[in-house]
């Protein structure tokens, strides 16, 4: 099988087409489709992730929730961290890695 290391913690299966887990290898779906939709997705609140950026007396700073959501996405099978974005409430998530797949598997020498 011939992985291609894509980001820190995400490779892709070129002889299956899949996005994997760099850590367990577990299979994360269609590498011609966005990988987080094979992840486990976690949205957390702010105020649990990110200290105070303000604080004096009765007054305190944290990021706020209404204008702002932090989504975690995780391996299914080990459960590393693969990715986090942060976005507006009710925005789709992102899809920010879309590979030319044919070309890989040419550079790679792996048939189509």
């Amino acid at each position: 099988m011939t992985k291609v290391r894509i980001t820190e913690y995400l490779d892709i299966a070129l002889d299956s087409e899949h996005w994997c887990c760099n850590r367990c290898g577990h299979a994360l779906g269609s590498a011609r489709e966005n990988y987080k939709h094979g992840c486990l997705v976690a949205e957390r609140a702010l105020e649990e992730v990110h200290p105070p950026l303000v604080e004096g007396g009765s007054y305190s700073f944290t990021p706020d929730s209404r204008y702002c959501r932090l989504v975690e996405f995780y391996c299914p099978n080990c459960g590393t961290m693969l990715e986090n974005e942060y976005l507006p409430p009710g925005h789709p998530l992102t899809h920010e890695i879309e590979l030319d797949i044919d070309a890989l598997k040419r550079r790679h020498g792996v048939s189509a």
